[in-house]
């Protein structure tokens, strides 16, 4: 049982599922084709009814089900199905919508030009072999004489695996032309001269690493995109502007009313965000079809989310299976193969039809050289027939030697008619012998050969080409990089909440709105478990890169979208879960990178007061292990890290309220490599440590910088400092009053306490623009404006920023840029 159906199974394969690599067809649509021929629907006559052809193909050729007949003809029709269809279609041969055709009784076919000229033409001509119909009541081609490899032009699919994208006309004359020219044609070669496939939907090919791959190695997977554009829509009135997706061109083989109601469906289960409306404006000019986006949204993350979640952009998946020719197997096939294959079938053809044609002029020759021959003996020709008892004796007595001539010469004299003995006729008979005897030595040079055989080839391919190419269709963009979590996500304000035990979060910035001075603020980071306490906040980009550096001086990187979103009440993950750090370090810093620039440099600072800047490129490509940022001395910890240049300056600030800022020029603060220590940065009094440190940029930033740097997030434009305390009091200090010191001094005073007991927690720039993040042990923040804070002098003791409870105190503090009001809502 196994054996029979194994080899039932190989017989139905090899006899309708895969093309033969000759002609690059099927045998149904080969079929299909010949019937057609046969019933003289040529292209320059009229339609008939398909309902004729189908019955025509199952009566002679196919018996199978009409249906099936039905749907292959209907394919040959579709110009969305074939590069270059075979079979002109009349009536409804359904769309890419995707709607079905209209039954065979309604719709009429004919053959297509390129159908005719190309697959049809020599059939008649001995190029190819017939055999037996179904029944032996008929004969038909096992093969049809192609002159183009049909089996990438149009491509082919089916359910033996064979998958095969179609090509463009052109390039694959080119392709064939190079071969005919240098049989060892190297692959670039090829491949310069058929780029890629080409889709007769259109649409763009991104990148040529899968068609390199399918045409090197016969299996490859080529990722088609849509063709989209991004469009500016009226403004309703009182509303802002807004934008819209445009997609014009599909990849082959989407169905376009299937996309809509799967994107409809993202839309609805919030998987796909951003789009507020579809509408489908396709018409008999072609698809087009609108993604209305809302206010707030990115156009290219809601593009990029789009054509990785649906099939706007989707993988051709290519396998070159196929038949190469009578009684063998099915094989794998390459670029190289196929054509050099397709090139020796058409060379076979050509030298078949050359020997065929031969074979009649040379019969022909030899018939008018014997009528010739009777003319010049007319009188004796004429007597010795009248005086022949029958026909057969006239014939005997005509090849007898007295004249010469051949049985097939003699029956040509007895047929002819007597007005072809006029001069007039013997001088055609001339004129008819010489251009036979040209013709036979034209077929027998075109025979001696195989040059000159390919040099026919080559010019029938140039007469295809100038008579059925068109331009390409599907655009190939060669730089492509496969879509990342990145291009998916809006790049959008967040902040970033880090717990003394490791635990982090991101949430989106309008999470907190602002709120007065004074105020007691909202949970901010909930459920944080005993002996816990929010360590530090930042706000940042979610596109931007975080740098992790831990107290032992090693640096970790990871895009601040990969911090998981959590609600304000929530714990988060423990940095473990997205870092290879061990569970006895601690994260000392994060800090939000946008741009890794060679202009700026990273500055470190330990516990112990000892400071370093290293350029900010060495961090660049940090692998999944880290990198050392900084040597450390016994006992001393990487407390601090912020982003500056040689022009800029830092402030260093101590938790007893002191403040020393200085150059970071080559003079005060050279740059150093990862691996050194640095040099000492401020002299401590007994009992004191380093609170914070914020490089300092004197004038304006761009609105749009993001805010890192030191704990409080780092510096924005601007000439005001923002001091906070434990105790929730704060000020605003000018920057000038902190003139520029020499490295290692004890600073001056930036703050007076209300409380002995109350200490330093940040001091960093900011501007009136901008606001303040405060977050407490407890977890609860506040957001306030930066302006509502007073200017006080250096010695002030500040105003209440946050109301307290008795056993919580302030944690951390960030400048987080404004929030429009578009954002928040």
């Amino acid at each position: 049982m196994r054996d029979s159906y194994m080899s039932y199974a190989m017989s139905v394969i090899m006899s309708r599922a895969l093309p033969d690599l000759r002609d690059g067809l099927k045998p149904v649509h080969r079929r299909i084709l010949y019937a057609m021929s046969e019933l003289n629907l040529s292209p320059e006559g009229s339609h008939r009814k398909c309902a004729k052809v189908v019955g025509e193909v199952l009566g002679k050729f196919h018996p199978h089900g009409d249906q099936s007949v039905y749907d292959a003809l209907v394919r040959m029709a579709q110009p969305f199905s074939l590069r270059a269809p075979l079979v002109d279609g009349h009536g409804n041969f359904g769309s890419n919508d995707p709607d079905p055709p209209a039954a065979m009784r309604y719709t009429e076919c004919k053959l297509q030009r390129l159908a005719r000229d190309s697959l049809l033409t020599d059939v008649a001509l001995d190029t190819v072999d017939f055999t037996d119909n179904f029944d032996a009541s008929e004969r038909e081609p096992m093969v049809l004489p192609a002159r183009l490899p049909m089996l990438l032009l149009n491509g082919a699919s089916g359910i033996a695996a064979t998958n095969i994208p179609p090509h463009n006309l052109g390039e694959l004359v080119d392709a064939l032309q190079a071969l005919i020219s240098d049989r060892d044609v190297s692959d670039a070669e090829l491949l310069r001269r058929l780029p890629g496939p080409d889709f007769p939907t259109g649409g763009i090919i991104m990148g040529n690493a899968g068609a390199r791959d399918m045409y090197t190695t016969g299996r490859g997977s080529v990722v088609l995109r849509s063709t989209t554009s991004i469009e500016a829509l009226p403004a309703a009135r009182g509303q802002g502007s807004r934008q819209a997706i445009i997609v014009t061109e599909l990849p082959y083989g989407t169905a376009k009313n299937p996309l809509l109601e799967k994107v409809a469906a993202l839309v609805n289960a919030k998987t796909l965000v951003g789009i507020s409306d579809i509408r489908d404006e396709s018409s008999l000019a072609g698809t087009r079809v609108v993604f209305e986006l809302r206010r707030d949204a990115d156009p290219l993350v809601v593009l990029n989310q789009l054509f990785k979640k649906t099939e706007l952009q989707k993988n051709f998946p290519a396998n070159w299976m196929a038949v190469e020719g009578p009684g063998k197997m099915p094989a794998r096939l390459t670029l190289r193969s196929a054509l050099s294959s397709f090139l020796d079938f058409r060379v076979e053809c050509v030298r078949r039809r050359t020997a065929h044609l031969l074979a009649k002029a040379e019969a022909r020759l030899h018939l008018v050289d014997g009528l010739l021959l009777a003319t010049q003996q007319i009188d004796a020709v004429i007597e010795a027939i009248r005086g022949a008892p029958s026909v057969g004796d006239a014939r005997e007595l005509l090849t007898s030697s007295r004249f010469g001539l051949s049985p097939e010469q003699a029956e040509a004299i007895l047929s002819l008619q007597l007005r072809r003995l006029t001069a007039l006729e013997q001088s055609k008979l001339d004129d008819e012998r010489a251009d036979l005897r040209a013709e036979v030595a034209r077929l027998s040079t075109l025979l001696s050969e195989r040059s000159n055989v390919e040099a026919a080839i080559s010019a029938e391919l140039e007469e295809l080409r100038e008579a059925h190419a068109t331009p390409r269709r599907s655009a190939i963009e060669v730089e492509y990089e496969e879509l990342s979590d990145l291009d998916l996500t809006p790049n959008e304000g967040c902040v970033i909440v880090q717990s003394a035990r490791g635990f982090v979060k991101r949430m989106p910035l309008d999470e907190f709105e602002a709120q007065g001075r004074g105020t007691r603020g909202k949970a901010g980071m909930a459920n944080l478990g005993d002996g816990d306490a929010v360590l530090r906040i930042f706000s940042c980009a979610t596109h931007d890169t975080v740098l992790f550096i831990s107290e032992r001086g090693i640096a970790y990187a990871l895009e601040a979208f990969r911090v998981p979103v959590a609600s304000r009440t929530a714990r988060g993950v423990l940095l473990q879960s997205l870092l290879p750090i061990a569970a006895d370090e601690s994260i000392a810093q994060l800090l939000p990178v946008s741009e890794f620039s060679e202009n700026e440099s990273l500055v470190l600072l330990t516990r112990h007061g000892w400071i370093k800047r290293t350029p900010l490129l060495a961090f660049e490509r940090i692998t999944a292990r880290g990198l050392i940022a900084a040597s450390l001395g016994e006992g001393d910890c990487l407390t601090h890290a912020a982003v500056c240049t040689e022009a800029d300056t830092v402030i260093i600030a101590s938790r007893l309220g002191q403040a020393l800022r200085f150059n970071t020029d080559a003079k005060q603060l050279r740059a150093s490599g990862r691996a050194s220590r640095g040099v000492k940065s401020m002299r401590l009094r007994d009992g004191d440590e380093i609170a914070d440190m914020d490089v300092v940029r004197v004038g304006d930033r761009p609105a749009d910088a993001i805010v890192r740097g030191g704990e409080a997030g780092g510096e924005r434009g601007g000439e005001m400092l923002l001091a906070v305390t434990r105790g929730g009091y704060g000020k605003r200090v000018r920057v000038d009053a902190f003139q520029p010191k020499g490295r290692g001094g004890q600073g001056m005073i930036s703050i007076k306490f209300k409380n002995r007991d109350d200490r330093l927690v940040g001091l960093s720039q900011a501007r009136e623009e901008d606001q303040l993040l405060l977050i407490t042990k407890k977890g609860v923040t506040v957001r306030q404006a930066v302006a509502a804070i007073s200017e006080q002098g250096r010695a002030a003791t500040g105003v209440q920023l946050q109301r307290l409870d008795a056993d919580d105190y302030v944690a951390s503090a960030a400048i987080v840029p404004p929030v429009e009001q578009d954002d928040a809502a």
